[in-house]
């Protein structure tokens, strides 16, 4: 980053998540609209090695700032081919519209073909139209609209 706070994008490093991350992380997935602590993110990562072959995730570091992360699993369902899906990717406040969100795509896509699947699926709340512009201008289409129900577990 040079002296008046910006930076290129050859600068910005993507690199596998580790637990070092996880106070950064958890941070940055509050600014996604999710509390998660970087207790349960530290708990996260370490389960990671063990699902490596369904699972990844993907951070954007400039210097040793973490300013962004993605994270990718394969989904297998009786009724479709294999297909990745990102479960989510958020890029910090400040740091957004300077590809960082379009490295980490490109990452997880080649995650995505170098374990041999065809297709890589996004999902994006109704309300985030940022977001959808982001995956139109960058390959992704619009398949289907949904809605999200889910049902909590009686105490």
């Amino acid at each position: 980053m040079n002296d008046s706070g910006t930076f290129q994008v050859s600068e910005v490093l993507i690199r596998g998540i580790e637990r070092r991350d996880a106070e950064a992380v958890a941070a940055l997935t509050e600014q996604l609209g999710y509390k998660r602590s970087a207790s349960e993110i530290t708990d996260w990562i370490e389960g990671l090695t063990d699902r490596a072959r369904t699972q990844a995730a993907f951070v954007a570091c400039i210097a040793d700032e973490v300013v962004g992360w993605i994270e990718v699993s394969v989904q297998h369902h009786l009724q479709s081919a294999p297909h990745a899906l990102i479960g989510g990717l958020v890029v910090k406040d400040g740091y957004r519209n300077r590809q960082i969100g379009l490295r980490l795509c490109e990452r997880v896509e080649r995650w995505t073909w170098e374990q041999g699947l065809e297709v890589m699926r996004v999902t994006s709340r109704s309300t985030r139209l940022d977001a959808h512009r982001f995956y139109e201008r960058n390959g992704y289409a619009l398949t289907k609209l949904s809605h999200v129900y889910e049902k909590q577990r009686p105490e």
